[in-house]
C-alpha cells in the first residue's frame, strides 16, 4: 500500500514549459455538448416555454451556466489535467474540488426550475430516485463517503490505471456532488432544507474531510506510488505535495463551504429582520384600528354620501329669516 520515497539525489526538477501539449479530444467533446445543450435550451426550449407561461431563462442563470462550463474545461484540459494525473497531487485534489463541488454547484443554479420538472416529471421513477437521493442524510452519506474511498491509495492506483475506471470516478462525484447540493440550492424548493438546517448540513460536510485530509498531511511516507516517480515539477518534493493535496481538501474546500454558510445565514437574518419588522407593524396596525374603534372615531376614507346624509336627516333644518 505504501511506496518507498524517491531518493532527492535520483529526482529531476521540470517545470511547466517542459510539459508537451497533450489533445484531450474527450474533453472538447464534452464542452462543444455541454454548450450545445445550453444553446438549445435557450434558443428552442425557452420560447416555448414563455408561451406556455413559465419564466424565462435568466441573466444570471445563463451566467452560472457559462462559469459552469468554462470551469469544467479549465479542470479538465490541458495543462491542469495532465499536471494533475502525472506530476502534483495537489492540483488533482484542486481538481476534484471543481468536478465534485464547485461545478455541480454551478449548474444547479444554472437550472430554471420549470427546466428539471421537463427534464425530470414529477413522481417518474427518476424524480422518486433523486428525491430519496436528495435527503441531507442520504446525500451528506454519498457524497463524503465517495469522497473517502476515492482517496484511497489502492483506489487512485486504479483511476491511473485505467482510463475506463477514472472517467467512472469522475462521473460518480461530479454525481454525488449534485445530490450534495439539492438541500440547499436544489431547483425544487420542496426539497430544501430550513437555513439554520443548511448551515449546520454544511458545516458538517467541511468536517468530515478532516480524516483524509489529516491522513494526507501527517504521513511520512509516500501514500500514492504513481506521484513517487523521479521528475517532481517545480520541485515540489513528494511529502510536500502529499500534504500541500491535504491543506486544499480540508482547508480550501472547507473556508469555500463556510463562506456559503457566512451568506446563507446573513441572508436569513435579514430575512428574518424583515419579518419581524412587518409582524410588529401589523401587530401596532391592528392595536390602532381596535382603539378607533372603540373611541367611535371614522376614517374619512370610509365616510360616504349616504353617511352624509344621514347626520344632516338628524337635525332640523335651518330655516333663513325672511325680510
Amino acid at each position: 500500500m505504501m511506496a518507498a520515497q524517491t531518493s532527492p539525489a535520483a529526482m529531476v526538477d521540470v517545470g511547466l514549459g517542459d510539459l508537451s501539449w497533450q489533445a484531450h479530444p474527450e474533453v472538447w467533446t464534452l464542452i462543444v455538448g455541454i454548450v450545445g445543450i445550453g444553446w438549445f435550451v435557450a434558443k428552442v426550449v425557452q420560447p416555448k416555454a414563455i408561451a406556455a407561461g413559465l419564466g424565462p431563462v435568466s441573466r444570471a442563470h445563463k451566467t452560472w451556466f457559462l462559469a459552469a462550463a468554462g470551469s469544467l474545461w479549465v479542470a479538465s484540459d490541458w495543462p491542469i489535467h495532465d499536471v494533475a494525473e502525472e506530476y502534483l497531487y495537489f492540483v488533482h485534489m484542486a481538481q476534484h474540488l471543481f468536478i465534485s463541488m464547485l461545478i455541480p454547484g454551478m449548474l444547479i443554479k444554472a437550472m430554471p426550475s420549470w427546466l428539471f420538472d421537463l427534464v425530470i416529471p414529477t413522481n417518474s421513477r427518476a424524480w422518486r430516485w433523486l428525491l430519496q437521493g436528495s435527503k441531507p442524510l442520504v446525500a451528506g452519506l454519498l457524497f463524503n463517503g465517495l469522497t473517502s474511498i476515492l482517496h484511497w491509495s489502492r483506489v487512485v492506483q486504479l483511476s491511473f490505471d485505467s482510463g475506463a475506471a477514472h472517467y467512472v470516478m469522475h462521473l460518480a462525484i461530479f454525481a454525488s456532488g449534485l445530490l450534495m447540493w439539492m438541500p440547499v440550492i436544489g431547483p425544487v424548493k420542496e426539497w430544501r432544507i430550513a437555513p439554520l438546517t443548511q448551515c449546520v448540513y454544511l458545516f458538517l460536510m467541511s468536517v468530515v474531510p478532516t480524516v483524509p485530509s489529516a491522513w494526507l498531511i501527517f504521513a511520512e511516507d509516500v501514500v500514492y506510488k504513481h506521484y513517487g516517480n523521479a521528475d517532481r515539477l517545480w520541485g515540489v518534493g513528494v511529502l510536500s505535495d502529499q500534504q500541500l493535496a491535504g491543506v486544499v481538501m480540508k482547508l480550501v474546500g472547507g473556508f469555500f463551504l463556510w463562506g456559503v454558510i457566512v451568506v446563507i445565514f446573513a441572508r436569513w437574518a435579514r430575512a428574518d429582520g424583515r419579518n419581524n419588522e412587518a409582524e410588529r407593524n401589523a401587530r401596532g396596525a391592528a392595536r390602532f384600528a381596535a382603539a378607533k374603534a372603540k373611541s367611535g372615531i371614522v376614517d374619512a376614507e370610509t365616510l360616504t354620501y349616504d353617511d352624509v346624509a344621514g347626520e344632516f336627516a338628524k337635525h332640523d333644518p335651518i330655516h333663513e329669516p325672511t325680510v
